[in-house]
């Protein structure tokens, strides 16, 4: 009976662990990077600083534990919506140049890595 239970449990930490790391090993930093290098991203936001725009790991902080993290964040940069800036202006939020999910995701889950 010890044994299956030992079974039972080393089998749901290895399927929970299986659920987590396809997540961090999709994100291909590189590309995000570049990504966001060629949309301009970086001339509003950085990793660790607020510019124009909060920064990176803050963004991360809030939207991470939310399921829909990635989602919020692929709205948010393609639907063009009005955002409030750190001086307390309101623009539009630039439409990033693409429109592949994967890219997209890819960005997202960059940012929520950080």
């Amino acid at each position: 009976m010890r044994t299956r239970s030992a079974v039972s449990i080393a089998g749901a930490l290895l399927f929970a662990m299986a659920g987590v790391a396809p997540v961090q090993a999709q994100v291909d930093a590189e590309a995000a990077r570049a990504l966001a290098k060629r949309n301009d991203c970086f001339k509003c936001h950085a990793i660790d600083k607020t510019k124009k725009g909060p920064a990176y790991n803050r963004v991360a902080a809030r939207l991470r534990t939310k399921p829909d993290g990635v989602e919020v964040i692929v709205e948010h940069i393609t639907s063009g919506r009005m955002v409030q800036l750190q001086d307390g202006s309101d623009e539009k939020h630039p439409i990033i140049d693409t429109r592949d999910p994967d890219e997209l995701g890819n960005l997202a889950r960059w940012i929520l890595s950080l």
